[in-house]
């Protein structure tokens, strides 16, 4: 049992710098997923894969909507003032 645990020890270690491009956001959705796969009937690293998953998907999206907006065209400030506000009509009481 020692010798398994060690053995997926050392394979977390030496595949950690390789994993860590694609990480981004597969972390926090892990933990996410784990958590709710344990609660919904222990199947924790069901939970923790398909967070993960989750989790690169919406960094992934959150990235584009940036790239996007930072690449949009900027509109120039207007020069004009604002439109005067009437008030509102009164009725007369009685």
């Amino acid at each position: 049992m020692k010798s398994m645990l060690l053995a997926g020890a050392v394979a977390v270690v030496l595949a950690a710098p390789l994993a860590d491009a694609q990480a981004k956001g597969c972390l926090k959705g892990a933990a996410v997923g784990a958590v709710g796969g344990h609660v919904a009937g222990h199947h924790a690293v069901l939970g923790a894969a398909a967070g993960c998953a989750v989790g690169h998907h919406l960094a992934k999206k959150k990235d584009a909507q940036r790239h996007a907006a930072a690449n949009a065209p900027s509109a120039a400030p207007s020069t004009s003032p604002a439109p005067a506000q009437t008030p509102p009509a009164t009725t007369p009481t009685r």
